[in-house]
């Protein structure tokens, strides 16, 4: 637990100099830029770029109709002016619907780099950055709102959005995410399906041929309980680039046509085993195929190692998705 708060703390030593450099790199040098500006202000760590996931958003501000900020944050502009008015919302309503206000929305996408921090699997930095931008959305009360939703985050609408200055980086989250995966097994002991995976990766030809966070990152989540304690999530995310392979064999394939099949889903990932954890972790590979591998290997037909089989007959024993 030493160990854990150690990472912990050091990651907070770590902080200001990667909020410093989001504030310096414009995002028009893509992630390259950043991850050379995070080399020069933290030269003992190599990150580098794993993943970006967008197509996310959260609730901004507002904006009169001459683009003067009114507020930073909608949600708490509304939540103020309807204490005012006693909870009464058709009354704010009515004493706004003249008024020219717009909400506006951070648009974004997070960008995961990582660096190694030892030699376990699960031994390594993660740094999240987020890649904002301003848009003024929908105009405030305009649409006749009924319940808070329909006010701050209408579905549909016929309003373009329109950019609000120049999208900017922001620093999101640095964390060991073994320091992390420790904290989870302190509040609960009983493993994770991320543990087990990790656990899997190591036992496995994946962990022989290649690092965890080559193929991987994780996203994480930590919240409070109705009774106070610590929740913790940890998610898996691939970093292949699109979508993973099809997987090319059918149900009731065996033998040498289902090695093939294997064999190919592997090489397209990048890494030895990929079927067996896009099979944990996705759609992409069915559960029959793990029942199928151990069969051909008790019938003698042995195409993977043999650790690769007990990891397999493992998860048959006690199946998990992560």
């Amino acid at each position: 637990m030493k160990e854990t708060l150690a990472w912990s703390e050091y990651c907070k030593s770590l902080s200001p100099a990667v909020v410093e450099t989001c504030t310096k790199v414009p995002v028009s040098g893509g992630p390259g830029a950043l991850v050379k500006a995070l080399s020069d202000a933290l030269p003992e760590w190599k990150f580098r770029h794993a993943l970006s996931r967008g197509g996310w958003y959260r609730l901004g501000g507002i904006l009169d109709g001459a683009g003067q900020r009114v507020t930073d944050n909608l949600e708490g502009w509304v939540e103020t002016a309807l204490d005012e008015r006693d909870g009464d919302f058709a009354q704010l309503v009515e004493d706004f619907s003249d008024q020219s206000l717009f909400a506006t929305r951070l648009v974004g996408q997070t960008h995961y780099l990582v660096a190694s921090a030892g030699d376990g699997t699960d031994a390594f930095l993660q740094l999240e950055i987020e890649d904002l931008q301003e848009m003024r959305v929908h105009q405030l009360f305009a649409n006749d709102p009924s319940t808070l939703e329909e006010l701050i985050d209408p579905r549909g609408g016929a309003d373009q959005p329109v950019p609000i200055g120049l999208p900017f980086y922001t620093f999101r989250r640095l964390q060991h995410i073994g320091a992390f995966l420790r904290r989870m097994l302190a509040q609960k002991p009983d493993p994770a399906p991320i543990h087990r995976m990790i656990e899997d990766w190591e036992k496995s030809s994946a962990g022989n041929a290649s690092a965890y966070y080559n193929h991987w990152v994780i996203a994480t989540r930590e919240h409070l309980d109705r009774y106070h304690q610590s929740v913790f999530r940890a998610q898996p995310i691939a970093t292949l680039a699109g979508a993973a392979p099809e997987f090319g064999a059918t149900a009731g394939t065996t033998g040498l046509k289902l090695n093939e099949a294997l064999t190919r889903f592997d090489r397209e990932s990048g890494f030895p085993m990929a079927w067996y954890f896009h099979m944990l972790t996705s759609k992409a590979v069915p559960h029959w195929v793990a029942q199928s591998v151990v069969e051909d290997s008790l019938g003698g037909f042995a195409y993977l190692p043999q650790r690769d089989v007990d990891v397999v007959r493992s998860w048959l024993h006690r199946p998990y998705a992560v």
